[in-house]
């Protein structure tokens, strides 16, 4: 029986909430050609077997947070031709990264009834700190679209093409009005990673930086605005310490606003 020739993708979960995952099954119409065009060898998400030895292209969705979780996601990345992040958490620590800014000991005494069972890190970090990481795809959740972009330009043997300008172009991409324009709304547009379709201001509401810092922010300034909207310190702190908060121009920006 001749072996298949297809590419083998592996998907991979680590401290997340799987929703970057699902994301590829929300594919719909997509997700046949996909199949298609790659073995897929390990998605525990959505079957149960697994293809042993290499993987070309490997997804890896989540955070480490572990000692368990760095030594696997070092395996991970000594099987994978190709490693590709997913999401906020692999690229950004995600929401769990709030725990590097307090004491995990503490948060653990209080949601645990026996805390001296919990073997955790002390901090939630992005993939890219523990091993080498071939291209990142932020978003909490992902752009569905970007992802079929990262998939198609594996296949194609070439760099993944995704926007790197801020939610304030997908604004004016599609005829919405400035929200901090018009209404006086927070909106941390400027400096967000474009991907979203800039849903939130579409509502007359202002982005809360899903999609983790673009390639050039200038949150110092965003921020002196912020504050000219009436934003207190706190608020401006805690905006930044969102789904994103260990993203490096997230992560010193609110730092500037600490007590």
């Amino acid at each position: 029986m001749a072996t298949s020739q297809k590419p083998r993708l592996g998907i991979w979960k680590f401290a997340s909430c799987d929703g970057c995952q699902l994301t590829l099954l929300d594919c719909e119409d997509e997700l046949l050609a996909i199949a298609g065009a790659v073995d897929i060898a390990y998605f525990p998400e959505a079957m149960r077997a697994e293809m042993q030895g290499r993987y070309d292209l490997a997804l890896v969705e989540g955070s480490i947070t572990t000692p368990q979780d760095a030594a696997r996601i070092r395996e991970v990345r000594r099987r994978a031709r190709t490693l590709v992040t997913i999401g906020a958490c692999a690229t950004a620590g995600g929401i769990q990264g709030l725990r590097n800014f307090a004491d995990v000991a503490d948060y653990a005494s209080v949601v645990y009834a026996r805390p001296d069972y919990i073997d955790t890190l002390a901090t939630s970090t992005p993939i890219a700190e523990h091993v080498p990481v071939d291209f990142e795809l932020r978003g909490c959740p992902i752009s569905k679209r970007q992802l079929i972009e990262v998939i198609s330009a594996f296949l194609a043997g070439r760099r993944p093409v995704t926007p790197p300008h801020s939610v304030c172009i997908e604004c004016k991409m599609r005829g919405t009005v400035c929200v901090t324009v018009v209404h006086k709304t927070p909106c941390l547009g400027p400096v967000t990673h474009a991907g979203c379709g800039a849903i939130c201001p579409a509502y007359d509401r202002g982005c809360y930086g899903c999609f983790g810092p673009m390639e050039t922010p200038n949150a110092p300034a965003l921020s002196r605005k912020l504050e000219q909207l009436g934003m207190t310190r706190e608020a401006i702190r805690r905006v930044y310490r969102t789904f994103n908060a260990e993203a490096p121009a997230f992560r010193d920006e609110s730092k500037r606003y600490d007590p």
